[in-house]
């Protein structure tokens, strides 16, 4: 009698955990996690113990783990990836998959008990401002540990792709993240801010330097749009430079905080008039594929990362790192609607296969594969 083919078991870590969605490294865990269960892959992901108040140990096919961290800003995410890489390294995981380049050195680890490894690197972590001197040293030193510790590199974008073969010499491969486009969402969540469709601009997303809303909102109060400028998200922690933000006084804007209800946030999106894109470093933004997915008209800063993900200024328009080129591109679309209505038309085709949540599956499917036959 033929024995039945061994699973592949794979042990996922270093975000938040399973099924908790707040980051888009949990949304890609649990997008990928129950696509690979569907697939017959044992999958098990490691919980950030302090996070989750109850411990069940599966979670639709998922089997989770729940270790612990020293809790502290700079510490948590470090230490609970360096816990749970220890327990997989004792266990019989065929391949290890990380997530954050931060967790670039624990890849050593997993060398010295010759378990296979692939990390998801994400973008330019050393170059965000919250990371300011030994933080921003330590991101760089990370990410080059990452090219030499782990046996596969991922990036989520052929700009990021090149950056790492230019700074680390080392090649990656290129697997997208994944979208969720919806054609229909009503309006009537949008009554808990007295808002209308198509009478506001939208920002999502955290309140940090680098995703410019300082910017975005000086650039938009100076415009002559009668619309408001509606910002959704805000920082876990008091900020000096988001309560500055905060603060400003003006009729046309509007700070929802976090917006935790799905049905919520997707109403945001697809009523609004234009969706502000102001983040600055990074491969694909899981933001930016929202908007293009609920059929927004995308308004983002010109950076090499933003034309790649909206293919040269097919599917959005590009403003300046400055507050007029802000201005004058609000101004330009109040003058244009016609023009902003066919960027919403067209929106989803900008979800090319690359995009989709079932073909990043295989894609990551084939890496655990030939990984585990190492």
């Amino acid at each position: 009698m033929a024995t039945s083919e061994k699973k592949l078991k794979v042990a996922i870590m270093g975000a938040k955990g399973y099924p908790y969605v707040y980051g888009g490294y949990d949304t890609m865990i649990k997008e990928l996690g129950e696509r690979l269960v569907a697939k017959g892959v044992h999958i098990r992901v490691y919980n950030h113990r302090a996070l989750f108040p109850e411990k069940p140990r599966w979670v639709n096919g998922i089997e989770c783990i729940y270790t612990p961290a020293i809790e502290s800003k700079s510490l948590t995410q470090l230490t609970h990836t360096f816990f749970s890489m220890i327990h997989a390294c004792f266990s019989d995981v065929d391949v290890i998959f990380v997530v954050n380049s931060g967790n670039g050195p624990f890849g050593l680890l997993a060398r010295l008990f010759g378990k296979p490894t692939a990390i998801n690197v994400d973008g330019l972590e050393w170059l965000r401002p919250k990371w300011k001197g030994l933080g921003a040293k330590y991101f760089y030193w990370a990410s080059k540990l990452a090219t030499k510790f782990y046996d596969q590199i991922i990036n989520d974008s052929d700009e990021m792709r090149r950056v790492y073969l230019e700074l680390f010499n080392k090649d990656s491969v290129v697997i997208a993240y994944g979208a969720n486009p919806k054609e229909s969402v009503s309006p009537e969540p949008l009554s808990r801010w007295l808002l209308d469709s198509r009478d506001y601009y939208l920002i999502v997303g955290r309140l940090v330097p680098d995703n410019n809303a300082d910017l975005i909102i000086e650039g938009f109060l100076k415009s002559d749009s009668n619309r408001k400028l509606v910002v959704v998200g805000d920082v876990p922690y008091q900020d000096a430079w988001a309560n500055r933000l905060k603060e400003i006084q003006d009729p046309r804007l509007l700070f929802t905080g976090y917006v935790t209800d799905p049905m919520e946030l997707a109403a945001l999106y697809s009523h609004c008039y234009a969706y502000f894109h102001g983040h600055e470093y990074g491969g694909t933004n899981p933001a930016m594929l929202k908007a293009l997915g609920y059929g927004c008209a995308i308004l983002a800063l010109n950076t090499p990362f933003n034309q790649e993900m909206l293919q040269n200024g097919k599917h959005g328009w590009y403003f300046e790192k400055n507050e007029n080129s802000v201005k004058e591109l609000v101004e330009m679309a109040e003058k244009n609607p016609g023009e902003l209505e066919n960027l919403r038309k067209t929106a989803r085709y900008g979800l090319t296969q690359k995009y989709n949540w079932d073909y990043v599956t295989e894609q990551y499917l084939e890496v655990f594969k030939h990984l585990s036959k190492k």
